[in-house]
């Protein structure tokens, strides 16, 4: 009996830990956190490809007509090995955690770029907003994002708060969400798995890997991420993607949060 007392008082003290966003502020990011890129193409340098050379992944594109520097968040793995390399300080990158989207077009930013972009889906919203069930595909990831959608079920995100839950059985899912770049050795798994799952159905792509390949892309032994192979209708960007970030991209898709 005493050990249950000391329980109850230790959880009375701890108070409620679980976070009040959306309802309250979103929790502070830490300074490191890089969001969404800010771009000034006035600021380049004539003929400067600093920025271009430095990215791993080839992420940043320039436009030939206008000179307009673009940077695909697909592909981009929030490294800023661009910001460091620019002499002008034209890239920055922001606090900006809004970076899912719902078309992968939308990933791709540019000068006077506005975030968030429309993640919102009409047919997620309609059947999945009270109740989304996801089958968790980690499909040659190197634990990064999983690790950050896996934190989302602790006490202090609690996302089952929301209706959303990651789920053992394809067979009890309303969707998957895919990590990682799709080795080939992940294909059959990764198809058996949407199949399984009955319809309607949706696939979420969470980080750099499971959007475009990330470092792997276009690596002969991986998919380039999960739209290769089935019909993605979220991507959240990032690598990993903080966990905020993710939760704000499956709460605008349902409709929950604008």
């Amino acid at each position: 009996m005493p050990l249950m007392w000391n329980i109850l008082a230790a959880r009375l003290h701890q108070k409620n830990r679980t976070l009040k966003y959306p309802d309250g502020p979103a929790p502070e990011l830490p300074e490191r956190f890089a969001g969404a890129p800010e771009i000034e193409t006035g600021k380049c340098g004539e003929n400067c490809d600093a920025c271009l050379r430095q990215c791993p992944t080839g992420a940043i594109l320039r436009e030939i007509n206008t000179g307009e520097l673009r940077i695909d968040l697909g592909l981009c793995l929030f490294c800023r090995a661009c910001e460091r390399a620019c002499p002008s300080g034209a890239i920055h990158f922001t606090h900006e955690y809004r970076l899912a989207a719902a078309r992968r077009e939308d990933l791709i930013t540019g000068p006077g770029r506005e975030f968030p972009a429309e993640a919102r889906q009409a047919l997620a919203e309609k059947l999945f907003k009270r109740s989304l069930k996801l089958r968790f595909v980690s499909a040659g990831g190197c634990n990064a994002c999983e690790a950050d959608c896996n934190v989302l079920s602790t006490v202090a995100w609690d996302m089952g708060r929301f209706g959303i839950q990651f789920v053992p059985s394809p067979r009890h899912a309303d969707g998957i969400l895919v990590t990682g770049p799709v080795p080939e050795n992940m294909r059959l798994a990764l198809l058996k798995t949407y199949e399984a799952i009955p319809s309607p159905k949706i696939v979420i792509a969470t980080g750099a890997c499971a959007i475009s390949g990330g470092l792997y892309h276009s690596h002969p032994e991986t998919h380039n991420g999960a739209a290769d192979l089935v019909p993605v209708d979220l991507w959240i960007p990032g690598c990993p993607p903080h966990p905020l970030t993710i939760l704000d991209g499956l709460l605008r898709f349902l409709g929950r949060i604008s």
